[in-house]
């Protein structure tokens, strides 16, 4: 993913806590805990709030709809309407309900980009929160240029970058908490300071699991080197959100070797349709369930840019195969 930042307005337009994403449980027997799927503008090959290359917002609704999803999440802020009347009515008409929304974040350079990114984070807050979502995906900024490959600062974080991390992931937490209603899932991210397998327990073992959960996206830790089933063992109660996605390793390791920068590293086909490549999401949906705990896992296939007849098979033979994986 590379979404773009959009302007946002004021944190202070919301302060009422979100509405529910799940059915209250029964008040004789408690629900049982439910893995629900979903995709997302992802797996359409959307990537930023306008680009030509993409399918329009409106058949990326249709089409999902069509391939026998109900849940999606946002995507770029700015793809789909803003608007969160206009936003329901499109979404109801089809029998869609959103599950999170996402926002890119740079909290390790400190105090100084908070109030920008609270700005930009509170606009995507509180359209989720209008829309029924009880989850806002948050990933970290790229330390290089997902396009170029150009490196805009060092792959490895100080001391002092991993306090400023942790200290304002978990402010952030809280803050979308008390003003939204919504919990924050962060997504280890290819190119990102929280990828592998060390820098994703370092980023857990420092921050609090009242305020930050984890969004275990299956492909981004395989293309990272780490293995979701061990990670959803060792670190089970901070597993809030689930994206599912596979790698193909013959092109990892192309990738690894000649340090391929994530965007031409998804152009040439890093990501692929399940089941064909790792790690096989069974034993992960297995695992996942567990943990006896309500999980969104929506679907992402990295495909950026695609032809836009090429999204609707695969969502239609992802969802078949997830079925029978007993969801």
């Amino acid at each position: 993913m590379a979404f773009s930042a959009p302007s946002s307005p004021s944190p202070s337009s919301s302060q009422q806590p979100a509405p529910a994403a799940f059915a209250a449980p029964s008040a004789t027997r408690p629900a049982a805990p439910r893995i629900r799927v979903g995709s997302a503008p992802d797996s359409w090959g959307v990537w930023f709030p306008d680009d030509p290359r993409q399918v329009p917002w409106e058949r990326f609704l249709d089409e999902v709809a069509e391939a026998g999803y109900e849940w999606i999440e946002l995507g770029p802020h700015g793809y789909l309407p803003s608007d969160p009347a206009r936003l329901l009515d499109e979404t109801a008409r089809r029998g869609l309900r959103v599950s999170a929304g996402t926002v890119f974040t740079g909290l390790h350079h400190g105090p100084a980009v908070w109030d920008a990114t609270w700005e930009h984070v509170a606009s995507v807050a509180a359209l989720a929160r209008a829309a029924g979502a009880e989850h806002l995906v948050v990933i970290p900024s790229f330390w290089r240029d997902d396009k170029t490959g150009e490196v805009r600062e060092d792959r490895t974080l100080t001391p002092r970058q991993w306090r400023d991390l942790t200290s304002l992931t978990e402010r952030l937490g809280h803050e979308v908490r008390e003003r939204y209603g919504l919990r924050i899932v962060v997504h280890p991210h290819a190119d990102t300071h929280i990828d592998t397998a060390p820098n994703v327990a370092r980023f857990l073992d420092a921050t609090d699991p009242a305020s930050v959960s984890l969004c275990l996206d299956t492909g981004h830790y395989a293309y990272c080197g780490g293995d979701s089933v061990e990670l959803i063992e060792t670190y089970g109660e901070r597993i809030g959100y689930l994206h599912l996605k596979q790698v193909d390793p013959r092109v990892l390791a192309d990738v690894v070797a000649r340090e391929v920068p994530f965007g031409p590293a998804v152009a040439g086909g890093v990501m692929c349709e399940p089941p064909t490549g790792v790690p096989a999401l069974e034993p992960v949906l297995a695992a996942a369930g567990r943990l006896d705990v309500d999980l969104f896992a929506i679907v992402e296939q990295d495909m950026y840019p695609c032809e836009p007849d090429r999204p609707l098979p695969i969502a239609r033979r992802t969802r078949h195969y997830l079925r029978g994986c007993g969801l």
